[in-house]
């Protein structure tokens, strides 16, 4: 079976990114992750690339918070197509992006946010949920398009949210779906890669 090229772009300790290789190393997933690239020069998932010996590499942001400068954009857009990409997997990349990206890999960037979206998109979305005195969240993958945590939905998992639980607590179980659910969506994409290629 052909394997789904992937590049992961993260910015942060990469939990989603070490699930996600533990299950192609393990040959539950039919892909192969290309690169793995971040905005942060000592971010954990850098570390966590290198442990299963994938290409990785820091891309300097430049001055805006929430974004990449537009040629730090055009570099990832040539990062992820020298290393023949097919699927961009967001995990934990903090910056919304723009139109190279976009323009460059079509309906094939996807996220994973932890709430049932549409409801709560943006930081912190489990402290949304909890304040709100929801009883149910969980999270979602979903296509990146221009606007924040809005796009097509792939996939969702529910959490229960407890009557006892802190951010902390319901933080680390929808992380534990999230570990579950995202290798699933991306093993979607690897059935129709080979489909296609077949």
């Amino acid at each position: 079976m052909k394997r789904l090229p992937i590049g992961i772009l993260g910015s942060g300790k990469g939990s989603n990114c070490r699930a996600i290789l533990e299950r192609i190393r393990s040959g539950d997933l039919a892909a192969e992750a290309r690169v793995v690239i971040s905005d942060v020069l000592d971010a954990p998932i850098l570390e966590i690339a290198r442990e299963f010996s994938v290409a990785n590499a820091y891309l300097p942001p430049g001055q805006f918070r929430t974004r990449l400068e537009p040629q730090a954009e055009e570099e990832v857009v040539r990062m992820l197509r020298d290393a023949g990409v097919h699927l961009v997997v967001l995990a934990g990349f903090m910056r919304v992006l723009h139109a190279p990206m976009l323009r460059a890999f079509p309906q094939r960037i996807i996220n994973i946010h932890p709430s049932l979206l549409p409801k709560y998109p943006g930081l912190e979305a489990w402290k949304q949920a909890l304040t709100a005195g929801e009883t149910v969240t969980g999270c979602t993958v979903h296509y990146i398009d221009e606007k924040v945590d809005h796009g097509q939905i792939i996939a969702r998992r529910e959490v229960a949210i407890l009557p006892h639980d802190t951010a902390e607590s319901l933080h680390a179980r929808i992380q534990i779906a999230e570990h579950e659910l995202y290798p699933v969506a991306i093993g979607g994409f690897c059935e129709k890669y080979a489909a296609s290629s077949a």
